[in-house]
C-alpha cells in the first residue's frame, strides 16, 4: 500500500450509470493506489476487530476454569463487555468529533489491546475476577467504538471508490473471527498460557493497527488535522452536526432495516447452537456444526454480496434477501428432518447478511454530513446485536427458545417492507 498523500484530494459527481446505480465520477481523483490502500487500510481494521472478539471468546473456557466461575458468574463477567460495548457505541460520535478517525481507531484498538492484556493477567495469571471485568469493559469499549469509526470510514471509502465495498468489508470482520479461533486452538493445543496468547494478539493489534491508519485519508470534517496546520471546524461543532441527523426520517428507516437485520444476524451467533440442541434435540456436536454452516453460509454471501449489489441494486436485493431469511428462519423454527433446519440455517444466515453493510452505503449516499449519518445507523445496528441476544434469552425463558426465534422472523420481514428506504440517491 502507498500512503496518500496531502494533494490526493476528490471531488465526487453522482451520476446514474446504464442500470440506474449512482456512478460516481471523479473530479480530480486521488490516485488508484491511494484508493487501494485506503480501502486495504478498513479491511486490515475489519480484520483487526474480529480477531481480537474471536481471541477473547476462544479462549473463555480456560479463563472459567482458571477462576472457577460458575456458569452464572460467566454471565455476569459478559455483562461489563456488553456495558463497555455499549457505552463505547454511544460515546463513538464524541471521539470521532475530538479526535478524528485515524486517531480514534488507534486509541479505541489500543484500548482492545491493554483489555486484552488484562484479561490475561486475570484470568491465568492472578486469578482476579475484577480484573477480567475490568479488562472486558476496555475491551468492549474499544471495540464498541471502533465499530462505528471503521464503518464511518469505509462507507466514505466505498462511496469514493465508486463500488459497493461495504458487504466485503464485514466479510473481513468474519476473516479476522476465523483467524483468531484458528490462533486461539493452536495456542491452547500448544499450552500456551492465556496471558500470553492474548498479550501476543495484543501486540499485533497494536502495531497493525498504527500502520493501517496511516493509509486512510485526513478529512476535516472528522477531526482529522489537516495538513500545514489548516484549521478544522471546532469539535462542538463537529458533534453538533453529528446529532443532527438523528432528525432524518429516511436515516432511521434505514436504521430499522439494519436493526432488523443485526438482530437477526447477533441472536443467531448466540442462540442458534443452543436452539438446534435445545430446541431439535441434536447433540452437541451436531449442534456446532449448525453454527458453522451460518458462519460460512454469512461470510460467503458477504464476499458474493457486492457484485449482486451493484448488478441488480439494493431494493431488489433487500427484498429477495428479506424473503429468503423468512423462509430460511421458519425452516429452522419449524423443520423436523436434520437437513431441512440445516438448509433453513444456511437461508437464514445468507438473507441477513447484507442487511447491515447495505445500511451503511445507504446512510453514505449524501455526501453532505455522510460521516455523521454513517454513525447514527451504525449504533442502532450495533445496539441491536448487544441488545437482540438478551431479548431473545428472556422470550426464550418464557415461551420456549424456538418460539422466541419468531421474533426475529417477524423483523425480517419488516426489514423487507422497508427496503425502499435504502435506494440510491439515483434511483429515487
Amino acid at each position: 500500500m502507498t500512503q496518500p498523500t496531502h494533494d490526493e484530494s476528490l471531488e465526487m459527481t453522482d451520476s446514474p450509470d446504464q442500470s440506474g446505480t449512482a456512478a460516481r465520477t471523479p473530479k480530480r481523483g486521488r490516485t488508484p493506489r491511494g484508493l487501494a490502500a485506503w480501502r486495504n487500510a478498513v479491511f486490515a481494521i475489519f480484520f483487526l476487530s474480529g480477531l481480537s472478539m474471536a481471541s477473547w471468546v476462544a479462549r473463555l473456557p480456560a479463563v472459567r476454569d482458571f477462576t472457577e466461575l460458575s456458569t452464572q458468574g460467566v454471565g455476569l463477567v459478559i455483562l461489563g463487555m456488553s456495558v463497555g460495548s455499549i457505552i463505547g457505541l454511544v460515546v463513538a460520535p464524541v471521539f470521532l468529533a475530538r479526535l478524528g478517525a485515524r486517531a480514534g481507531m488507534i486509541a479505541m484498538l489500543l484500548l482492545v489491546s491493554v483489555g486484552l492484556v488484562l484479561i490475561g493477567i486475570g484470568g491465568s495469571l492472578v486469578p482476579s475476577v475484577a480484573t477480567i471485568v475490568v479488562g472486558l469493559a476496555f475491551f468492549g469499549f474499544g471495540n464498541g467504538a471502533v465499530d462505528v469509526m471503521m464503518n464511518v470510514e469505509g462507507a466514505e471509502a466505498e462511496r469514493e471508490i465508486g463500488k459497493t465495498l461495504m458487504p466485503l468489508m464485514h466479510a473481513f470482520f468474519s476473516f479476522g473471527t476465523v483467524a483468531g479461533a484458528v490462533l486461539a486452538a493452536g495456542a491452547a493445543g500448544l499450552g500456551l498460557p492465556v496471558l500470553a496468547h492474548l498479550g501476543i494478539i495484543a501486540g499485533l493489534i497494536a502495531i497493525a493497527v498504527v500502520i493501517a491508519v496511516r493509509f486512510v485519508p485526513r478529512r476535516a470534517e472528522l477531526g482529522d488535522p489537516k495538513e500545514h496546520g489548516a484549521p478544522k471546524p471546532p469539535w462542538r461543532e463537529r458533534l453538533r452536526t453529528s446529532l443532527s441527523v438523528w432528525a432524518d426520517a429516511r436515516l432511521l428507516l434505514i436504521g430499522a432495516i439494519m436493526l432488523s437485520m443485526s438482530f437477526a444476524e447477533g441472536s443467531a451467533n448466540d442462540w442458534i447452537t443452543l436452539a438446534a440442541v435445545d430446541g431439535h434435540g441434536f447433540d452437541a456436536t451436531t449442534g456446532a456444526l449448525v453454527f458453522s454452516v451460518f458462519t460460512v453460509s454469512m461470510t460467503v454471501s458477504r464476499v458474493l454480496g457486492g457484485p449482486l449489489l451493484d448488478r441488480f441494486g439494493r431494493v431488489p436485493v433487500l427484498r429477495v434477501l428479506s424473503v429468503t431469511a423468512v423462509v430460511g428462519i421458519s425452516m429452522f423454527i419449524f423443520g423436523t428432518e436434520p437437513w431441512v433446519i440445516v438448509v433453513g440455517t444456511a437461508l437464514w444466515a445468507v438473507g441477513c447478511s447484507l442487511g447491515f453493510p447495505v445500511g451503511m452505503s445507504a446512510a453514505a449516499d449524501d455526501p453532505v454530513n455522510s460521516a455523521a449519518r454513517v454513525s447514527a445507523v451504525a449504533i442502532i445496528g450495533y445496539f441491536a446485536f448487544l441488545a437482540g441476544p438478551p431479548l431473545i434469552g428472556f422470550l426464550g425463558e418464557h415461551f420456549g427458545l424456538l418460539n422466541a426465534l419468531l421474533v426475529i422472523l417477524a423483523l425480517t420481514a419488516v426489514a423487507g417492507i422497508l427496503a425502499p428506504a435504502a435506494r440510491e440517491r439515483s434511483r429515487s
